[in-house]
């Protein structure tokens, strides 16, 4: 698509065009010509979430070809989902290790670990993962991919590094574009705000970022804060809903069983529950209404609530927070079992939300396998790129690698 032709709104609507016919398509599940297969790597992959959303389940054509993490159960539950080419190790190592051979791929995605821009990492300004997008970077150059997607912390954005990463990316030949998206504004059951780097060789991601909103808010007049102006008028995709809530991912399950994983099939295997003391369930039954929190406990029961929660007078409002059956979960996090950690509680019942709901709450269809013990298995939910948000990316990514294609037969 020759640039000298169009001015860079036209460009915008062009790319706007095939953006819409590409998800059409993907959520229709139009058949694809079968030589139409582009090929992927995961990095920092955890569970593998971003491969999940560009890969067949979701719709898409991308083929994982390799993959790592740190941690070896998440390597043992993305081998369980896409092939055994996961190789579990620190990055480095294997960067440095000549036995180790990196396939060549179209498109390199992942998410190096985000703890070192995390508000909540106390240690931030001198913890070392701040530094793992060189080795992604590296990986990068020696697959020869044409795009890239790094998705992070939304605190990402604005930092020093954020501006290493779009310099250094941009000495390898690379288009930038970044910024923070809504996970709900994609079909996600969770207002998880992330950050997302695109870098393209195939193409101008400015065109095509951020993706135009297959849901939207019915509380914000169809607008969320995210939600930037588009070069047309058409800011949603056509077939745009509203946000998914807490009622659609879970209502159907039934109350929890037990407290481990169970050998039943899903989504009752991780449906299990938790053993509260006697002074949890106390707490739970005295804020019994959809979105209290620890302010209301405070209220209606003082003599319940943690002295700790009556010092601090700010901040915090999601503690020991409720749910709304009909508004999205908020950001799970490693911890969701833990109610005293976020907005965990479940609606109506007096317990904090499973790792079944949880993991709905994130997209996961309920045929994912994972892998590891209940803890793990919580850490790599709560770490996950929601695949429905994945999916959105991956068609843009695929808009960027068949630049001046077709995309009727989509």
């Amino acid at each position: 698509m020759p640039r000298g032709k169009y001015t860079n709104k036209k460009l915008a609507q062009l790319y706007a065009c095939k953006d819409r016919a590409i998800h059409g398509g993907r959520t229709s599940g139009a058949k694809r010509r079968r030589a139409e297969r582009f090929t992927i790597i995961d990095l920092f992959c955890g569970a593998g979430g971003m491969t999940l959303g560009f890969t067949k389940t979701f719709g898409r054509c991308f083929e994982p070809v390799w993959a790592n993490d740190f941690n070896r159960y998440c390597a043992q539950t993305y081998n369980a989902n896409f092939g055994n080419h996961c190789v579990s190790g620190d990055i480095v190592d294997l960067l440095n290790n000549p036995e180790i051979l990196i396939p060549k791929a179209d498109v390199v995605v992942g998410g190096p670990p985000c703890q070192g821009f995390s508000l909540l990492n106390k240690n931030r300004e001198v913890d070392p993962r701040r530094e793992l997008w060189r080795p992604f970077l590296e990986v990068v150059e020696r697959c020869c991919a044409r795009v890239f997607v790094i998705e992070n912390v939304p605190h990402l954005l604005g930092t020093f590094e954020h501006c290493e990463i779009v310099g250094a990316a941009e000495k390898l030949g690379f288009k930038i574009v970044s910024g923070k998206l809504c996970a709900a504004d994609y079909g996600v059951p969770q207002t998880r705000i992330r950050a997302v780097i695109i870098g393209s060789k195939a193409g101008d991601p400015t065109l095509l970022f951020p993706p135009r909103p297959t849901h939207y808010n019915p509380h914000g007049n169809g607008c969320h804060p995210t939600t930037v102006d588009f070069p047309d008028s058409d800011s949603l995709v056509p077939s745009s809903k509203k946000w998914r809530t807490v009622r659609d991912a879970v209502f159907d399950l039934p109350p929890p069983e037990g407290t481990d994983i169970r050998p039943v099939p899903p989504p009752l295997d991780l449906h299990f529950g938790r053993t509260p003391t006697e002074m949890s369930v106390k707490r739970y039954k005295a804020i019994p209404y959809e979105g209290m929190n620890r302010f209301d406990l405070q209220k209606r029961a003082p003599e319940l609530t943690p002295r700790c929660w009556i010092r601090k007078k700010t901040g915090g409002t999601d503690l020991f927070g409720r749910l709304w059956w009909d508004k999205p979960a908020f950001t799970m996090r490693t911890e969701f079992f833990k109610p005293e950690k976020g907005r965990y509680l479940h609606p109506t019942q007096n317990r904090p939300i499973t790792h079944r709901e949880a993991a709905r709450f994130q997209s996961f269809p309920d045929t994912f396998l994972f892998r590891g013990t209940k803890i793990e298995i919580a850490k790599q939910i709560g770490n996950a790129v929601p695949p429905l948000l994945a999916a959105r990316l991956a068609d843009i990514v695929y808009a960027l690698v068949t630049k001046g294609t077709k995309t009727n037969r989509h």
